[in-house]
This record gives C-alpha cells, structure tokens and sequence, in this order.
C-alpha cells in the first residue's frame, strides 16, 4: 500500500509538474512549482491543486458560447450606447484611452454623471436610497455580506422591493460571505429574491480550487444608475468595528450609460453562478446632472490578458505629473515595482497610500520590502492614522481617476474578479483630489531610512513575507 502511494503522489506530481510549466503565467512561478511538485510531490500535489492556477477555467467558455443569448449580449449593448460613444479624438488621452478601452472590451461612454462617496455612511444612504428608488431590478452583488446590523438594514430594504415586485438579484462570494447564515438567504428566497453564491469551485477544472474570489462589489438599478468601490456590507465598513475604528472608504455611484456595462459584468458573473442569462434593459439613460467621460473596466483570472496588471502598469506609464495610490494591500510584482521607479525617475509626483493598522499581517509586513526599492527613485510612501484605510482610488495627472475593487496585489492582478471604474471630468478630479489631500493630511510620510532601521529579525520577517506574495 505504502509503495502505491508513493508511486502514485511522484506520478502526480510529473503530471502536475507539466500542467505547472504549461501554465503557469510566469516563468519564476513555473520554476517554483515545476521544482516542488517533482521534488516533494506529498506537499506539493495538494498545495498546487488547491492554490496553483492562476487562470479560472470554464468561466470564459460559459461567457462567450455557453449561451446564445449571453454571446451576443455585449455587441447588443455596444450597439444600444452607440450614440455615447467618445470619439477617439475627443478622449483626454487618445492613446491611454485607446488602451483602456481595449482592455475593457468596452468604449468610454458619456452622458454620466457621478458622485463620489467617502465612508460607509454616505455610500450606504447612497444605495439604500438607490434600492428604495428601483422600478424594475437591483442587481446586488458583494464579496462580503455580514448578517449584522447593515446588512439587515440592506435586507430590509431589499425584501420590502421584492414584495413590491422589483426583481431582486442577489449574488456573492461563498469565500467572502462564508458566515453569512442560511436564514438570511432564504428569507430574501422566501419574498421571491434570487440568491446565489459565485460558485468558484464550479466546473471539474475547478474542483479543488479555493484560491480564486469574486471581490466585485457592484449594485445596478434598472439599468441606469450603478455603485462600485471598496465597501463590503458590514458594521466594520462604517467604522463601528472597535479593533479598527474609523473605517476609511470609498465608492462611486455613477448615473448614465456607463451603468450598462457594469450591468453587463454582473449579468456574466450570474450566468457563470447559475446558468442563466438575466432579461434586463438595455436602453442607456443619459444623466440629467453630467455628460462625464467613464468607463467600466472588469478584470479576472478568466481573462485572456492580465486586465488588470496591464491597467495598473499603462496608468503608471502614462503619468506625466502626479500618480496617486491609495490601496489596503500594497504587494505588487516587479513589472509594477519598476513601473513605478521610473515614474519617480520622470519626476512625476508618486505617492503611494497604505494602512499603518494592518489587518493582513503578512501584507503589512511585505510592504516594507518596497520602501527601498522605490523611495531612492523618487517615490514617497504614506501611512494612514486615523483608522483603517480600505479604499481602492488612484488620480493619474489630471487626466483620469480610478475607484475600484482591485488592490496593488498579486491577488487582484490575476486571481480575483475585480471592477474599476475609471471617470474624467474636471470636477469631479478635483474633488478626488481633495480628498487624496485630506487623507494625506492624516497620514505620516515614511522616510527613506525606515526600513533599515529594524532589527535584523523585523527584517528576516519582511523578507519571509514578500516571498508569500503570490498569494496574499
């Protein structure tokens, strides 16, 4: 028996050895889990069946021919915000918008309006207020649902437009929701609610995986007015969580065509969890209040390209000034590390924004490894003090601001299912701007010497830490 088993964990741990350097999107990372699976397959076999991919399989086939309604959903919707369109001459930046859009599959459309929301109160009224105004559908879909005092209150409102006859669609992510009760779900069931989980293990190339998440935080109403950025739906996400306290936040609400396409994200999200196309509007409504250039840029392991590195980096590229980053977890790879060293070698004004409360301790302690690599070229480093800074915001220039799900982590890059919403428009850049300022306000800068003023073991620790990073 003892020697079937040895046989049969060195037979897969060539078999998995092969699939690794296959397809493993790095060649370091080939190399890491080629030398492993080969040499000590009994730890090795599990650890890559659970954690090894970095490509979400199924998810694209299901999208693209799984149903003939969802293949030709999205020209349906390009065809509808025809009139929306940008010129390409008229974007604030032909080639970065050139770029943008590709990678969205999307154009930047116009007509919108949008509405910065900072912290849990105001992002909560927001969509409450939201729900509460919904004729048709709320498409609702979170990383995290709590069952504590916000998210009853959103339930609350959800079950009383459910019984009114609004369609409610409800997804998220099993990972991320783990403890939401089933009494919640089947209370939202019970008023004729849909609820589903993402299903991420779904498909037999899937099976063992647990490394993948649905971090998507996204609300549609009827098609025409969405809410994306960091929040989750908990009590800690208005700051009443006493380890963290003030819980600093951001999200969008954006009114215009633009919603279509963040509708378009969750419609996919929902075929792929239940295998049904949703029957939804697709007619743009322009905003009274706005004709605001956006575009809605969603990103995952099941893209053909790494969306959201490819994002970040040309963001980067781009800057000619000022590039601004606040993000909770600050553990990029080394294309944007280098990125970033000759942003600050150009003379742009780089300033990276990062919890001083950690919540992620390797993260905290990985992000240490940065400080010099990128501070002698330039690049500051700002650590937040009041609270716990969760916000996902970037301000490229004067040319585009970006509110979102995705962090500056390998796990935003290529594992997650991320949605970023990138807006122009003076105004409102000048109000991110601000509140990038205020939040600088309440920051401390680190200094350049931070980092080798720690002990050896502090060090020996952030080391051990970055080495972690491909799955943090």
């Amino acid at each position: 028996m003892w020697t079937i088993i040895f046989v049969t964990f060195h037979l897969l741990g060539l078999l998995s050895a092969v699939d690794a350097v296959m397809n493993t999107r790095t060649s370091q990372g080939a190399i890491a889990w080629g030398v492993s699976l080969v040499a000590f397959p009994y730890v090795a076999v599990p650890a890559y069946w659970i954690l090894g991919r970095s490509r979400f399989k199924g998810y694209v086939t299901a999208r693209r021919t799984g149903d003939a309604k969802l293949q030709v959903l999205g020209l349906t919707v390009g065809d509808s915000a025809r009139a929306y369109y940008v010129p390409e001459s008229e974007l604030r930046n032909v080639e970065a918008g050139r770029a943008a859009q590709s990678l969205a599959g999307m154009p930047f459309l116009t007509g919108n309006s949008a509405q910065l929301l900072i912290d849990g109160d105001a992002t909560f009224a927001s969509i409450i207020d939201g729900i509460d105004a919904a004729n048709d559908y709320i498409l609702f879909q979170f990383y995290i649902v709590h069952d504590d005092d916000i998210g009853r209150l959103v339930k609350e409102h959800l079950l009383a437009k459910a019984k009114e006859g609004v369609r409610v669609y409800f997804l998220y992510d099993e990972v991320g929701s783990h403890d939401l009760p089933e009494s919640y779900k089947n209370e939202l069931r019970d008023a004729g609610a849909e609820v589903f989980d993402f299903h991420t293990r779904k498909g037999p190339g899937n099976r063992f995986q647990i490394n993948f998440r649905n971090h998507r935080k996204v609300v549609v109403v009827d098609g025409h007015t969405t809410w994306i950025g960091g929040h989750n739906v908990g009590d800690e996400y208005l700051g009443r969580d006493p380890e963290f306290g003030h819980w600093r936040d951001t999200h969008v609400k954006i009114v215009g065509p633009a919603a279509l396409a963040a509708q378009l994200s969750f419609v996919e999200d929902w075929h792929w969890a239940t295998g049904n196309v949703l029957e939804l509007s697709w007619t743009p409504v322009p905003s009274a209040d706005g004709d605001m250039q956006v575009l809605i840029l969603p990103s995952g392991p099941a893209d053909r390209l790494e969306t959201a590195t490819l994002m970040f980096t040309h963001a980067i590229n781009t800057a000619k000034k000022r590039l601004w980053i606040a993000s909770p977890y600050f553990v990029p790879d080394e294309g944007i590390i280098n990125a970033l060293q000759l942003a600050g070698l150009r003379g742009v004004d780089v300033r990276i924004l990062i919890p001083d409360k950690p919540d992620h301790f390797l993260v905290y302690m990985a992000a240490f490894s940065y400080l010099n690599e990128t501070s002698e070229t330039g690049v500051k480093f700002y650590r937040y003090l009041d609270g716990f800074l969760h916000q996902k915001a970037m301000i490229v220039d004067d040319l585009a601001v970006a509110i979102g799900t995705a962090n500056f982590d390998n796990r935003s890059f290529r594992l997650n299912f991320e949605i970023t919403a990138l807006l122009g428009g003076e105004e409102f850049i000048g109000e991110v701007e601000q509140m990038f300022l205020d939040d600088f306000a309440k920051s401390r800068e680190m200094h350049e010497g931070e980092y080798d003023e720690k002990p050896w073991y502090f060090k020996f620790g952030v080391k051990l830490a970055r080495l972690t990073a491909p799955i943090q």
